[in-house]
């Protein structure tokens, strides 16, 4: 399970097989591309199945005030790509990005 179907399906509970596929190609920066940080993306997808489309910019605006980028491949810079370490990095970020959502669809 990549970062953004974890978001998504933590946020949601959602698990259709469906909307899962469309998720996990957002995973690793979209597809691997090391752009978008899949995490925001994953919710950004939850914002929207919950009617809450309007809240994605405080999400992004939340977790850059964490992080400061939403780039994959700056965020993952200083790791090498799938190490233990950049896996941690991804972890916390994925976990943090969905106590945002969470919090936004609880408002």
């Amino acid at each position: 399970m990549n970062c953004a179907l974890a978001v998504l399906q933590a946020t949601t509970g959602n698990e259709n097989p469906q909307l899962m596929e469309i998720a996990g190609a957002f995973g690793a920066g979209i597809g691997g591309s090391k752009c978008l940080c899949g995490a925001v993306s994953g919710g950004v997808m939850a914002l929207g199945l919950r009617g809450q489309r309007k809240r994605a910019g405080e999400l992004v605006a939340a977790f850059k005030a964490r992080n400061r980028i939403t780039c994959c491949k700056g965020l993952s810079a200083g790791y090498a790509w799938m190490s233990r370490e950049h896996r941690q990095n991804c972890r916390r970020m994925t976990m943090e990005t969905a106590e945002i959502v969470d919090r936004l669809l609880r408002r």
